[in-house]
C-alpha cells in the first residue's frame, strides 16, 4: 500500500481537484481509498490543548515508571 498526501481547497463541488505532481505518482488504473480530513478552528483548539497537556509534568503515579528506564 502507498499512501499520497495532499491539500487542497474545498468549494462546494461534488469533485476537488488533485494537484499535478501528486496525479503523477498515482497508478493509472486500481482501487483506492480516499480519506478526506478537513480543518477546523476547532481543530487547532484542540491541537493546542492536546500539546500543552502533553508537556506538563508526569503525574506521581507515572513517576514509578522513569525509575524503570
Amino acid at each position: 500500500m502507498q499512501a499520497v498526501e495532499f491539500t487542497t481547497e474545498l468549494h462546494g463541488a461534488a469533485s476537488f481537484p488533485i494537484p499535478g505532481n501528486i496525479a503523477a505518482q498515482l497508478p493509472k488504473s486500481g482501487i483506492a481509498r480516499v480519506i478526506v480530513l478537513t480543518h477546523s478552528d476547532d481543530d487547532a483548539e484542540w491541537q493546542t490543548a492536546a500539546y500543552e497537556q502533553f508537556l506538563k509534568d508526569d503525574s506521581e503515579e507515572d513517576a514509578a515508571y522513569e525509575a524503570l528506564a
